[in-house]
């Protein structure tokens, strides 16, 4: 069995090029991750259940089973960082992969430097509640935005409140039904729009008594729009923050970058139940980005 600490330094390789496999191979364990190297989508599956890897790399043309299939059969299991590696000219690849809830993409030929560069990117963003906030017997590597039970029993002081057959998370004292009156400020952390809470640092977001099963990418985009309220936030800015770079200008975010971004709030607005036509949470302000809706409709 392995270690939490062998999790969080384990990446897997799904692609079926061996000169490939090769090269990402050296590039990752350079960068001190111990790799697993598979060729085909059904033993990638396999090998991240098996793994449990911190990040994974995905070709998206594979015999048998596709990347945009693998990276949907690893997202429905695992919390594991998804990039997909596509060519130059296969753009609604990369949008498709990242709908099938890949984190971030990487263009064929890359270099060595910009894999790095990605990963590491990643890597400086929250992969879930802080370990010092976990019991012992919890490891960070188990507690993901895709593992509600996990991270319910991870996050204190949050506790999960059983109604009927439903099980949403409170604070611990108070009933689900107690919930939705949480405030930002006297909660100790809350982030909230109309029926929509967030808590950045337990990593759970709830739409009424009902939590809301997001990838990292969804959870961090909504974080930041929640903490900017009804400032708009555009895509080029929104790409910065993905990337663990928000503070910094001199970056370049390219028209797939910003595409990407597109890509991920669709799925987004997909799990809060609203469309960009009529939106309850988030608006496009067109032409430059995305903020919160007035809190009245």
């Amino acid at each position: 069995m392995s270690t939490p600490a062998d999790e969080l330094k384990t990446a897997v390789i799904i692609e079926d090029d061996p000169e490939i496999r090769h090269i990402l191979a050296e590039v990752l364990e350079s960068s001190g991750f111990s790799t697993v190297s598979v060729g085909n989508g059904i033993d990638g599956v396999r090998a991240v259940l098996t793994y449990k890897p911190l990040l994974t790399t995905i070709d998206v043309t594979m015999p048998g089973i596709d990347g945009i299939e693998a990276a949907k059969r690893i997202r429905a299991q695992s919390d594991t960082f998804i990039i997909m590696l596509t060519g130059l000219s296969d753009e609604a690849d990369v949008i498709a992969g990242l709908g099938a809830g890949a984190d971030d993409y990487l263009l064929k030929p890359f270099r060595p430097r910009e894999l790095r560069a990605r990963v590491e990117a990643l890597l400086r963003r929250s992969r879930g509640v802080p370990a010092t906030a976990a019991p012992p017997q919890a490891s960070q590597g188990d507690v993901g935005p895709s593992f509600p039970a996990a991270r319910a029993a991870a996050a204190a002081p949050l506790v999960p409140v059983v109604e009927g057959a439903a099980v949403s998370l409170a604070p611990e004292g108070q009933t689900g039904s107690e919930i939705a009156a949480f405030d930002g400020d006297a909660d100790g952390g809350w982030l909230g729009h109309r029926d929509l809470r967030l808590h950045p640092e337990n990593r759970v977001a709830l739409i009424g008594d009902d939590e809301l099963e997001l990838t990292r990418t969804e959870f961090d985009l909504l974080a930041t729009l929640l903490e900017s309220k009804r400032r708009v936030r555009s895509k080029a800015d929104l790409t910065l923050v993905l990337r663990g770079e928000s503070y910094v200008t001199s970056y370049y975010v390219g028209d797939a970058d910003k595409r990407a971004v597109e890509a991920h709030m669709t799925n987004l607005r997909r799990k809060l139940g609203e469309s960009a036509a009529n939106p309850r949470y988030i608006e496009t302000v067109r032409g430059v980005g995305y903020r919160l809706t007035a809190e009245s409709a």
